[in-house]
């Protein structure tokens, strides 16, 4: 496959029309449909239902939905590599990309990039933002440089420099429920309340044994990605989220609070990246910042 005829077929997919999609490449539709036709007979695979007569609206098959997905993700390292290999041996400038979860240890990114910034203003960051596997996948991906990951690490797949920081577990709720009386939350607080917790940490056996329960014994009424969107819930009264301190506002007029686990949980956190990895000009600055922020 060609990246000239991967950009044509996103056209496409992202037009859902062939003619639509012809226009904004600038070549004719014959043309267009012929290099999609080839591509398809090279995979063995049908990527588009073409419309009728009366409807010429093209959407995508299953093995072209799965095709969409690769070649976005094919083209964004391929830009990716294309800056790296283009910037100027004098100057310091491109893209660092970072997946993290959601963790007040951001400030901690922040601060390194807001340091760099005052040498290396041509450094740019972008933070893609996920859960635990989330973040693996980009970085096996390559479409990411690091990952800020929780626990122990593969030490056999990743390099890793531990961080001077830990995150708090306790319960997110409404200033106005019974367990807000409380200063902390024990196990047996939550087996009878209405749970929402991280899709990770519903599969999580350190949640099963810090609760004594198994997920299916609990009343889980939502399970979330982002924290923000599961606050939402709580504000609108559907149950208790589990998650960490710090990144939802419990403040001032908040309608909401937090109150800590008991026993106390925390997870330690690591940034990682891949063993033999090349770091780009932008990326090894960032990491030489980091390092010297911590005294590393």
């Amino acid at each position: 496959m060609e990246l000239r005829v991967l950009q044509y077929f996103l056209a496409i997919a992202r037009e859902q029309s062939i003619v639509r999609a012809a226009e904004s490449l600038h070549l004719s539709q014959p043309t267009l449909s012929i290099q999609i036709k080839a591509m398809e007979e090279e995979l063995g695979k049908q990527l588009l239902i073409r419309g009728t007569k009366g409807s010429r609206k093209v959407t995508l098959t299953e093995e072209g939905m799965i095709l969409r997905k690769r070649a976005e993700e094919i083209l964004n390292l391929v830009h990716k590599t294309e800056r790296e290999i283009s910037l100027s041996d004098e100057v310091v400038v491109g893209d660092v990309y970072i997946g993290t979860g959601e963790t007040d240890a951001v400030r901690l990114i922040a601060k390194t990039a807001r340091k760099l910034y005052r040498t290396y203003p041509g450094i740019h960051y972008h933070i893609a933002s996920g859960n635990a596997a989330f973040v693996m996948e980009q970085l096996e991906k390559g479409l990411i440089d690091f990952g800020l990951v929780f626990g122990d690490v593969d030490q056999t797949k990743y390099h890793s420099m531990k961080l001077p920081l830990t995150d708090v577990w306790g319960v997110l709720m409404r200033k106005d429920s019974p367990l807000a009386e409380k200063t902390a939350i024990s196990p047996e607080d939550l087996w009878d309340k209405p749970l929402i917790l991280s899709r990770q940490e519903n599969t999580s056996d350190t949640l099963t044994s810090w609760i004594g329960r198994e997920p299916s014994e609990l009343e889980v009424v939502a399970t979330y990605n982002l924290l923000f969107n599961a606050s939402l819930m709580v504000e609108e009264s559907l149950g208790y989220a589990i998650g960490f301190d710090k990144i939802i506002n419990t403040s001032g007029s908040s309608k909401l609070c937090f109150r800590p686990l008991e026993p106390r949980r925390e997870d330690g956190m690591s940034i990682i990246w891949k063993k033999y990895q090349v770091f780009s000009k932008a990326s090894d600055k960032f990491m030489e910042q980091l390092k010297e922020i911590q005294g590393v």
